[in-house]
């Protein structure tokens, strides 16, 4: 049998995709919100988004033999936290931002105040979200992965935005602290989630995080190359902001050639993981292959 391609292997991303959105749009008419918040928290979690973080999940509960839908009260959870991060992100007192996905990020869109109490919201209900399993130790253990994931990322903003990185360490060194933090941690969370919901094994968790970490970091240094060589159209963000403020970036610390090959590293090294886990599992780790090779090459 011929191997999958990129294509094939994702080919149901879309319906993974359209069945999250789904599972959100009624996880938040459920909570009985007053209209505006409702609205607020819709604009936030369900306007535009590649569904990274739930995706990686759904492909992870596969990849460990899972049927993918297990994990979807894991992607619930995930894709909240990541969207109230943007959004307390995207305010002026920390980026500052105006646009977010192609669109007025949220503070522009309503107001300040909302904005913050929407990120509130989304953090509070992410952990309602993992509730949902049917199983009460999963679901404990849900909880205490997405609460490591969380801390690490808000950690990792602090370190980016307002210091307090460890002194005696390389430029170089600091970088991946930063990224393995703000982006890597809740990806991890993300895979690691998705991976419990199937009951994966030590083994196939402790490959299953060594995947995901690879793919973290790289994810992040792509996203450096993309602000300064992308732009604001294809991105669906302002780009070049980072030397602007003044931000460590990889291209800015090793240069772009030395970013590149970084990232193709990290690519081998998620690709290793899978060809181990595919040794201990029933389940199918294309679909983690063809994600791993699409971050690489992304565009936006």
């Amino acid at each position: 049998m011929n191997p999958q391609t990129p294509q094939t292997a994702l080919s149901d991303l879309a319906q993974v995709t359209a069945t999250i959105d789904l599972r959100i749009e009624a996880f938040l008419a459920s909570r009985g919100f007053p209209p505006n918040l409702h609205d607020a928290i819709r604009y936030a979690a369900l306007g535009g988004g590649k569904r990274l973080r739930p995706a990686l999940a759904w492909y992870c509960s596969i990849a460990c033999g899972g049927t993918g839908k297990d994990s979807i009260c894991a992607g619930v959870a995930v894709e909240l936290i990541h969207a109230f991060s943007l959004v307390h992100d995207d305010l002026p007192a920390l980026d500052n931002d105006d646009l977010r996905r192609g669109r007025p990020t949220l503070h522009k869109h309503t107001n300040e105040p909302m904005a913050i109490l929407a990120g509130d919201a989304m953090l509070s209900l992410a952990y309602e979200a993992v509730q949902d399993h049917r199983d009460d130790a999963i679901s404990h253990r849900l909880s205490a992965e997405l609460a490591l994931g969380t801390r690490a990322m808000i950690i990792g903003q602090v370190y980016d935005t307002l210091g307090g990185l460890p002194g005696n360490t390389s430029p170089e060194e600091q970088l991946r602290l930063i990224h393995r933090n703000k982006t890597g941690a809740l990806l991890t969370a993300s895979c690691r989630m998705g991976a419990i919901c199937s009951q994966a094994t030590d083994q196939q968790l402790e490959l299953i995080t060594r995947y995901a970490q690879a793919i973290g970091l790289q994810f992040q240094i792509v996203d450096d190359l993309l602000d300064i060589e992308g732009s604001s159209a294809q991105i669906g963000k302002a780009t070049g902001k980072d030397a602007a403020a003044g931000k460590v970036t990889y291209p800015g610390v090793v240069g772009v050639d030395r970013s590149r090959e970084i990232v193709a590293e990290l690519a081998e090294q998620g690709s290793r993981a899978l060809e181990e886990l595919k040794a201990c599992t029933t389940g199918s780790i294309q679909a983690l292959v063809a994600l791993g090779e699409m971050l690489c090459d992304r565009k936006q």
